[in-house]
């Protein structure tokens, strides 16, 4: 299937590792140019190095802190001509109410949260004015589950769905879309991570998180490359009257929820 994306470029925050290198290598594989962005340098560049001899695509590398308004600003002006921004980029920390002190919430909220709305602010309006874009969110599992134990991205998340659905709603008058993605649990290393806090909690043996997957519908987590392709499709002309939406990838999970 001819997703119509050869030759375009897509801007990737977060994009040396995760679901944002499996996004990179996903729009590559399709002949999409890149810029990716991310803190870490050395990533970036081992990321650049996989993926440009390898899909014979032009690998823009940009090491920022995205959680810093000003430094969202540069990146926007020097990627102003991009066809797809995905944001993706996020570092929240697990704990409940009582756990997280207002500094560590505000600087989980100025990467996930600030950062999304000031990288679409600016690549919005480049995207309108020209009329032409599609911006992709990346956001969590938790903007639909809700649990306490993990309120910071809780809130985040679900402030920036609707985020996503406001500015969609009417982004395609103008020729642009913005769209939503929400992963289920990945099997990544944030993901096992998890499961080995569950494990130690059920168990007492972390060692055990692989038994967690059996609670996982059919049985296993969602990869990193299934979360990239839903992206991948989102940005496509093939989901080109698709705006405002946010797709939910879990395989089911939030529909099996227990009435108590």
């Amino acid at each position: 299937m001819d997703l119509g994306l050869h030759g375009r470029t897509a801007l990737i925050t977060g994009g040396s590792q995760g679901i944002g290198l499996a996004a990179a290598k996903a729009f590559a594989a399709e002949g999409c140019h890149l810029h990716l962005v991310a803190r870490s340098e050395a990533r970036l560049h081992e990321a650049r190095d996989i993926i440009a001899p390898s899909f014979g695509v032009q690998v823009t590398i940009h090491p920022i802190d995205l959680s810093m308004g000003d430094n969202v600003r540069a990146l926007a002006q020097a990627c102003r001509n991009v066809d797809i921004l995905v944001n993706n980029a996020g570092a929240v920390p697990g704990g409940g109410l009582d756990d997280i002190d207002e500094a560590r919430w505000r600087q989980a909220w100025d990467l996930k949260v600030f950062g999304y709305i000031n990288l679409t602010r600016e690549i919005y309006k480049v995207m309108t004015e020209r009329g032409r874009g599609v911006i992709v969110n990346v956001l969590g599992t938790a903007g639909n589950l809700v649990p306490v134990s993990y309120i910071v991205g809780v809130s985040g998340n679900a402030s920036l769905a609707a985020f996503t659905r406001a500015l969609g709603g009417t982004s395609l008058d103008r020729d642009v879309r913005v769209v939503g993605v929400v992963p289920g649990d990945v099997l990544n290393e944030r993901g096992i991570m998890f499961l080995r806090q569950q494990a130690a909690a059920a168990y007492g043996d972390s060692e055990r998180w692989r038994e967690q997957l059996k609670k996982q519908p059919g049985e296993r987590m969602a990869t990193e490359e299934d979360i990239a392709n839903a992206v991948l499709f989102l940005a496509s002309d093939r989901a080109g009257y698709i705006s405002g939406e946010v797709l939910v990838v879990d395989g089911g999970m939030r529909s099996r929820q227990r009435v108590i």
